[in-house]
């Protein structure tokens, strides 16, 4: 295995940990789902900064806008992702704005 693939597989791991502990919250502690994809969006954030600057720095305004882009980058590599998964299940692809109803809720 290439060390490409081991980075690729060793994140999609981490991945998978963090979704699988939200869900955790979420179903078994009854944290909010917004509530908790926040909490990771912050954590994120915090753990970003800590990566660029250690404990004892922090971003200037462009290195905030280097993180705001790669998390861009990569939320539009997910959608198309996402999108090319539906598709492929035969399902239509539909996007979904922050204003629309949750899928499966009552909210009109």
């Amino acid at each position: 295995m290439s060390d490409k693939q081991k980075q690729i597989d060793a994140h999609n791991q981490a991945m998978s940990e963090f979704i699988g502990m939200a869900n955790t919250m979420v179903n078994d502690k009854g944290f909010d789902m917004k509530l908790v994809s926040a909490a990771l969006m912050a954590a994120s954030g915090v753990y970003a900064t800590f990566t660029a600057a250690g404990n004892e720095g922090f971003l200037a305004p462009n290195g905030i806008d280097r993180v705001a882009d790669m998390y861009k980058k990569n939320l539009a590599y997910i959608q198309q992702r996402k999108k090319e998964e539906l598709e492929a299940k035969g399902l239509e692809a539909k996007p979904v704005t922050e204003t629309d109803p949750p899928a499966g809720s009552n909210e009109s």
